[in-house]
């Protein structure tokens, strides 16, 4: 099921942005007024990486809150950082909306850095839970490290924005410069004393209440929150599933379950599960690598480990091939993503186990099936190899002979034979036996195989 699953899930990408309710059939529609009068909060959550997926729902429930009139739509917060793409997405769609967007950094230990400091300066409402932080807004290289002058562009250019946003929402742009040039981080308290942010509140009903009749700026708009009802809506679960995958450690884990289950397949003639399932999870970690900063020499890197394993199947080297591709993909592993950024990268753990796993995946697994292959033939022409039997016609040289109840085609090497004689196979050619005059004891036994025929 979880492969069907998984291939859905890549036919249903181009459908992406209209993925509106998840799988456990949680509401996501609103009424623009209730019973009381009162337009909903729409409240909604954005945790991990800032990706393609986070971007695409977020600017989706942005467009579908003003449709329905919501009172104000909530995103609570928590990330570590992501794309800028993705980033500059989520900031032109909140921008743009005729509706009040709040973003809310929650829940306590939660943070927004990186992309997540520019995506709360851009909002028209930055609240805060305690024991909540933000900050480190430098740009990271993505693709290799910059020199000292494209850093210096990269880093320009990522204060004017986050400036901008600031000096537009009348927040703290010397702090927010401050983010991008010197990577400083505040507490939540620390955050509203600067003026970086408007509220804190420790929790969505605290900050509903706090922020009932504040004006945002620069649209304008009045918020009505105190008392409203709550619309939770979420991401579907296609959604939920491509932005999970876009995650460092599972991409890179995916790359290893679709390397091993393609080995398997290929060390195990025939159409079965491992291939197929291998197939798919390359497949997905093939998307993931869209979205991340791939390094090509870390693509090399686990590319020669998938040799060094198929290797390990077909050559007697006692174990020194599977170590090599063990290594080589825990080197690929860390060397997979080409940015500074600690948050899109895989980890240390991750790797050493997926390199562990592999390596005792073909110590035990795969080398059990190699053995089997090496195995002598049970099966066909070449098992009649030293068997007796009798000669069928004449043989000078060609002719026919049978064993075991069957007739088969069999030449001598030079010598004729009478009919009924008893032979002995020395070997074979395609289905040809090449045969010999056999000895007494080789006619006994091949007397005794017939009678028992």
């Amino acid at each position: 099921m979880l492969v069907f699953l998984a291939v859905f899930a890549l036919v249903a990408l181009p459908a992406l942005p209209r993925a509106v309710a998840d799988a456990g059939g949680s509401q996501v529609a609103a009424q623009p007024q209730t019973a009381e009068g009162k337009a909903p909060v729409w409240v909604t959550r954005a945790k991990g990486i800032v990706d393609p997926a986070m971007a695409s729902y977020l600017v989706k429930t942005m467009e579908r809150a003003a449709e329905a009139q919501a009172a104000a739509l909530v995103v609570e917060l928590d990330t570590p950082g992501g794309l800028d793409t993705a980033m500059r997405d989520i900031i032109q769609a909140q921008l743009s909306a005729p509706i009040p967007i709040v973003f809310y950094v929650y829940p306590q230990g939660a943070r927004a850095a990186s992309a997540g400091v520019y995506i709360l300066m851009g909002s028209d409402v930055a609240a805060m839970a305690p024991q909540t932080n933000l900050g480190a807004a430098t740009p990271v290289a993505i693709g290799g490290e910059m020199d000292e002058v494209m850093k210096a562009k990269v880093t320009n250019d990522a204060a004017a924005y986050i400036s901008g946003l600031a000096t537009t929402h009348e927040r703290n742009a010397e702090w927010a410069e401050q983010a991008v040039r010197e990577s400083v981080s505040l507490t939540a308290e620390e955050a509203l004393q600067k003026n970086v942010i408007e509220f804190v509140a420790a929790d969505l009903p605290a900050l509903l209440q706090a922020m009932d009749g504040y004006v945002t700026v620069p649209k304008g708009l009045t918020l009505h929150t105190a008392g409203a009802p709550v619309e939770e809506v979420s991401m579907g679960w296609v959604q939920r599933f491509l932005h999970a995958i876009a995650n460092p450690d599972i991409a890179y884990i995916l790359m290893t379950i679709g390397i091993l289950g393609i080995i398997t397949e290929l060390s195990t003639p025939g159409l079965g599960g491992a291939g197929i399932g291998g197939v798919i999870a390359l497949l997905l970690a093939f998307y993931s690598f869209q979205v991340l900063p791939v390094s090509l020499v870390g693509i090399a890197l686990v590319v020669l480990a998938m040799i060094l394993f198929v290797a390990e199947i077909f050559i007697q080297s006692h174990g020194v091939l599977g170590i090599g591709g063990a290594a080589a993909l825990i080197a690929g592993g860390l060397l997979l993503f080409d940015t500074s950024a600690s948050f899109l990268k895989v980890s240390l753990p991750v790797v050493i186990a997926a390199g562990v796993i592999a390596l005792a995946f073909f110590m035990f697994v795969i080398q059990a099936v190699a053995r089997a292959r090496r195995r002598p033939v049970a099966t066909g022409a070449e098992t009649l190899v030293g068997d007796t039997g009798v000669t069928v016609s004449p043989l000078s040289p060609l002719g026919q002979v049978r064993l075991h109840g069957e007739t088969w085609k069999a030449r001598t090497e030079g010598e004729d034979l009478l009919k009924d004689e008893r032979i002995e196979v020395l070997r074979t050619e395609g289905l040809t036996l090449v045969v010999r005059r056999a000895g007494r004891s080789g006619a006994d036994a091949a007397e005794k195989q017939d009678q028992g025929t």
